[in-house]
């Protein structure tokens, strides 16, 4: 005869065996490694062959496998290399979650790489530029002021803003670097050719990609040009200034040499880890 008390027991015991059950098909998923995914998304479309991210490879496989089960890239082009088909069709993927303009830009941001998961993997370090911000009369993401005021901890003196991110159409001859997050124009007119070297070395070890620009460059008058690696937010023009930085190029139009300081090359978050 069933007793009430062994009716009770066989309950309390049920649901533990089944969450047992349930850990290991979780265990079972691939991770995607979110912070060496967007290193790739920014680099490899501006390789001059397929090579792939060290680091990022099985995680840029994993995301391409998923848009392939989509519909949305050849299964041919799922080979670890985040190109510029990878791109298009990440692109096609946030378009198809509502996504527009900067919300569709090919790079993966937090809430369409976790809908891309779903059942399929698991993202680790995951990261977002944060909320838009009132920095010093433009307008910026929390994520980059927090890397400028980092770089003005190792300065010792403070930036003068010349301009922000979100700025579509803001300066032509930013050519839209600045339409989406994580660019800023930092005005260098009256620093020293020694302090303006300090800040872009100081801004590179924070983890942007920046380039002091003279006025022999273009039509402008001295400035830092300065773009948050890995800024989910980034614009089209922005992100491929980010490859050239990684390839050693100069970020403008001619692809010329980086004439900047030598640095090893970081992200935001790879800079906060080596601080602890």
């Amino acid at each position: 005869m069933t007793t009430r008390r062994a009716l009770l027991t066989a309950t309390l015991f049920a649901a533990p065996t089944s969450l047992l059950l349930s850990e290991p098909a979780r265990a079972a998923l691939p991770t995607v490694d979110m912070e060496a995914l967007l290193k790739a998304a920014q680099w490899d479309p501006v390789k001059l062959d397929t090579g792939i991210t060290a680091g990022a490879g099985a995680s840029v496989l994993q995301v391409e496998k998923a848009l392939v089960a989509k519909g949305l890239l050849a299964a041919s082009y799922a080979d670890g290399h985040y190109g510029s088909r990878t791109v298009a069709a990440y692109k096609a993927w946030q378009e198809s979650l509502g996504y527009s303009g900067i919300g569709a830009n090919g790079i993966p941001g937090p809430a369409s790489l976790a809908a891309l998961a779903t059942n399929r993997f698991t993202v680790v370090r995951p990261l977002a530029p944060g909320a838009k911000v009132a920095f010093r009369g433009v307008t910026i993401n929390s994520r980059t002021r927090a890397m400028l005021l980092a770089a003005e901890g190792k300065l010792g003196f403070t930036f003068v803003m010349e301009q922000g991110s979100y700025n579509p159409g803001g300066d032509v001859t930013s050519a839209g670097t600045h339409d989406g997050g994580g660019v800023v124009d930092l005005d260098v007119v009256a620093l020293t050719s020694s302090q303006r070297t300090a800040a872009a070395t100081a801004l590179r070890q924070a983890g942007f990609a920046a380039w002091v620009r003279s006025p022999a460059m273009g039509n402008w008058d001295w400035h830092i040009h300065a773009v948050a690696i890995s800024d989910t937010d980034l614009a089209p023009q922005a992100q491929k200034q980010v490859g050239a930085y990684y390839e050693g190029r100069n970020g403008l139009a001619n692809n010329a040499v980086d004439d900047g300081p030598k640095v090893t090359k970081v992200t935001w978050e790879e800079y906060q880890r080596s601080l602890a």
